[in-house]
């Protein structure tokens, strides 16, 4: 997938760390968020650590929010494979594409290095494969690259140098867990891209360049990529950077209570379609999981998130299978 689009990261405002003084109105308070918010994603010196949150995390009641609880046996992972020489995967840890290999390397119990691309290197994919384009995978006894994450995953599964073949069903072709993707498309989109670049942790948004090359690229809604990018022509140069720093400023400053219903509402409708905690295709662990689950990771990277019980299970349970950790503990 091409992607147009280690010091901590600038955290995004708190409103209760704000300083409030005197009888400030709604529109004064969110003046101050966003320009801390500015301040913060335009320099490299407003560094902060986010506080590490409670391991509990919110989860409703299986009464209240979950359809019925599914007995079924967990993927059950092979010996590990370590190489002499390992494998590398070159990714953006938000990146949903690259999750799926890295979920699926997990999942077959591949030892293998990762890394972490900065988010405005041209120079280091180009060299390997010719553009920019992440996850990229390198085979290092084999001199041998490739790009594109179901091909990717295909190769690893049919090489029995990792171990046993054919060890992650093919996609069943489920149409109401797409449509459900697509119906969300928007709202994380507003919530996500935000806390991308504010979280302080992310390693591809680690340097001011990075967090910016990031907001340049990728717009929030309701903006179209055509309008936030341009066309490289001078009708259509694109939205000026500081317009564009100002937006995002202003997607973290303001509440997220009413998102977050929205949001809250459509994971019970997903914990309804998914099979158990371990899978959401009955009949085993298979690529549908690869694709939902690398998605559904970035949820967590939003604080407040209601999980209903058998989601928040199968958040938890691929997370350990794949050894890809969530988001949780710098959720924003």
């Amino acid at each position: 997938v091409s992607v147009r689009e280690s010091p901590p990261l600038p955290l995004a405002p708190q409103h209760d760390q704000v300083p409030i003084v005197g009888n400030f109105s709604e529109s004064n308070i969110m003046k101050l968020a966003i320009s801390t918010f500015l301040l913060a994603i335009s320099s490299v010196g407003a560094f902060t650590a986010p506080a590490v949150k409670n391991p509990c995390f919110a989860q409703v009641s299986a009464l209240a929010m979950s359809s019925p609880a599914v007995e079924a046996e967990p993927f059950t992972k092979g010996p590990r494979i370590i190489r002499d020489e390992l494998p590398i995967t070159y990714v953006y840890d938000h990146c949903p594409f690259c999750v799926r290999v890295r979920l699926a390397l997990g999942v077959k119990n591949i030892k293998h290095n990762v890394q972490f691309l900065a988010n405005d290197d041209i120079p280091t994919p180009t060299k390997l494969i010719g553009k920019k384009i992440a996850p990229i995978f390198a085979i290092p006894e084999d001199d041998f690259i490739m790009g594109e994450s179901l091909d990717i995953i295909e190769k690893i599964d049919n090489d029995e140098r990792f171990g046993q073949t054919s060890v992650i069903k093919p996609a069943s072709g489920r149409t109401d867990i797409k449509a459900w993707q697509k119906s969300v498309q928007t709202l994380l989109r507003t919530l996500q891209r935000p806390r991308y670049v504010a979280t302080g942790l992310l390693p591809e948004f680690q340097q001011l360049d990075g967090r910016h090359a990031f907001i340049k690229n990728h717009q929030l809604p309701p903006y179209e990529k055509k309008e936030w990018k341009g066309d490289g022509t001078d009708e259509n140069p694109g939205m000026p950077m500081d317009e564009k720093l100002s937006l995002y400023a202003e997607a973290m400053a303001k509440d997220p209570a009413p998102l977050l219903e929205d949001l809250n509402a459509k994971l019970i409708e997903l914990n309804d379609i998914i099979f158990c905690e371990h899978y959401c295709t009955e009949g085993g662990f298979s690529m549908d999981d690869i694709d939902l689950w690398a998605r559904l990771r970035s949820i967590t990277i939003v604080d407040g998130v209601q999980w209903p019980t058998k989601l928040r299970g199968y958040m938890d349970n691929l997370s350990e299978l794949g050894d890809v950790p969530l988001y949780d503990d710098m959720a924003l």
